[in-house]
């Protein structure tokens, strides 16, 4: 029964949308929209950095000598109005 969503369906379920939300708060939406799925894969790629850093460590263990520095990760490209500073965790545990 559902199944089949033809043109006149689609363009029904899109003048239903239009008419709920208002034409002015559309194009707001989708750019609320884009910039979230931005700032997801942003944060999934650095998680995704930091799981392979830290399954091979590129130089010797940190011995507490130094605290490790500080990264930005930015919602966007060149966007510096959402970028914030994250620090880096740390190894508690003694070998």
């Amino acid at each position: 029964m559902f199944g089949r969503l033809g043109a006149p369906e689609i363009i029904l379920i899109l003048v239903v949308i239009i008419l709920l939300f208002g034409a002015k708060k559309l194009p707001d939406m989708a750019r609320s929209l884009g910039k979230s799925a931005r700032i997801l894969k942003s944060e999934a790629k650095a998680m995704k950095e930091e799981g392979s850093n830290s399954a091979t460590p590129a130089g010797p263990p940190n011995n507490g000598e130094q605290p490790p520095a500080q990264r930005t990760i930015q919602a966007a490209p060149g966007d510096v109005t959402s970028s914030r500073p994250v620090s880096e965790p740390t190894d508690t545990t003694k070998r």
